[in-house]
């Protein structure tokens, strides 16, 4: 793979490298994933009867695709699955970029 991406480096305009180069930069940059179940507005009196057992209905229907966001900001809709024993989500419809930097 690494030699693909020298040859695109290689074969690219001097202003391409220097994008392909700025873009580089940015790949180690750490975001925060989040993955949204649904939301639901509350009563600050609701919130305080909370306990441990408690049911709070939310405007999803199960089986709904979930949100998929990268800080704050919608990138794609997706699915819970396991992986081991553990959570993983399976990228279902992607937001297109031009849409999401839309919402900035």
């Amino acid at each position: 793979m690494a030699d693909i991406d020298d040859n695109i480096e290689r074969d690219a305009p001097k202003a391409d490298r220097a994008g392909i180069e700025n873009l580089r930069v940015l790949e180690n940059i750490e975001v925060q994933m989040t993955v949204e179940v649904g939301r639901a507005k509350i009563t600050i009196r609701d919130l305080l009867r909370l306990n441990e057992g408690s049911v709070i209905e939310l405007d999803r229907l199960a089986g709904d695709p979930l949100d998929i966001l990268i800080n704050g900001t919608m990138i794609a809709k997706g699915e819970v699955v396991m992986v081991g024993e553990r959570f993983g989500i399976r990228f279902g419809e992607i937001v297109e970029p031009e849409k999401r930097m839309q919402s900035l």
